[in-house]
């Protein structure tokens, strides 16, 4: 997956380097300096991309920056600041990545390669995506950028990845909700757990975790004492779920703690 989104990514800009692919993952050394040598546009971008076809990606990122600086009005500046972009990326500086993409837009929006900068924005937070013990701000602003990526750009290739990212996004953002909803139930805390749980069969019923969700609610109250409220979700679990692991439990404990009860 990662070699097609990096031939995706260097399609969109030309970059027309085969090694790219398998090359250009290593990071450079942070401590090399570009002292500020003038060069004529074409020698600059040239070096640059050879460092960048090297893996040298961090001095590959500078080199591209100083294009823009020494010949900001040259052609080649444009394309530059989007290669620095994705120097970076590849760097794993996803947060100058994302700087020098959304600069990039600011100043050339209706640019035929904006599609690809607000793609490289949205893979600079999806790559930055920690685990569900952790914050979600940033996979929340992964979901804003691949859903950007869609709206905008819905018939492209790019649009294509992050229909298939954002699956797997909002799937982490139920994990979270699952997550903090189980500690809940841990602590005895029977109402906030319902609460997420809720959360993940409103907000994210099409992702894996809806089915435990549902269980979850069954067992949450009847913990509260209100069993009607139990057996409703273990009957919308079999309905949807009727050959889950968690119907047959849910269909154990209702009926071992709400036989006979009706559905509220």
């Amino acid at each position: 997956m990662k070699t097609r989104i990096k031939t995706m990514l260097s399609r969109a800009v030309l970059i027309g380097a085969a090694a790219l692919a398998t090359s250009a993952c290593g990071g450079g050394s942070a401590n090399e300096d570009v002292a500020y040598v003038a060069r004529d546009v074409e020698s600059l971008y040239g070096e640059a991309q050879r460092r960048l076809d090297r893996g040298n990606t961090v001095l590959a990122a500078a080199l591209f920056d100083e294009v823009e600086r020494q010949h900001p009005y040259s052609p080649w500046a444009r394309r530059a600041q989007l290669m620095s972009a994705f120097s970076y990326y590849l760097a794993r500086d996803y947060n100058k990545a994302i700087q020098n993409a959304q600069r990039f837009l600011s100043i050339h929006p209706g640019n035929k390669d904006a599609p690809y900068a607000y793609y490289l924005i949205a893979l600079s937070y999806y790559e930055q995506i920690s685990d569900v013990n952790r914050d979600q701000k940033i996979t929340e602003q992964a979901q804003i950028a691949l859903e950007e990526v869609n709206r905008r750009f819905p018939q492209t290739e790019y649009a294509a990845d992050a229909r298939l990212k954002l699956d797997l996004v909002v799937d982490h953002l139920a994990g979270k909700e699952m997550e903090i909803g189980r500690f809940y139930q841990r602590s005895g805390q029977w109402l906030a757990a319902s609460i997420r749980f809720r959360n993940v069969i409103e907000d994210f019923d099409t992702t894996s975790h809806t089915p435990e969700a549902l269980y979850r609610l069954a067992e949450s109250n009847l913990a509260l004492g209100i069993p009607e409220e139990a057996v409703k979700y273990t009957a919308v679990l079999g309905a949807n779920y009727p050959g889950s692991e968690w119907y047959e439990k849910a269909y154990e404990l209702v009926d071992r703690h709400a036989q006979g009860v009706v559905p509220s």
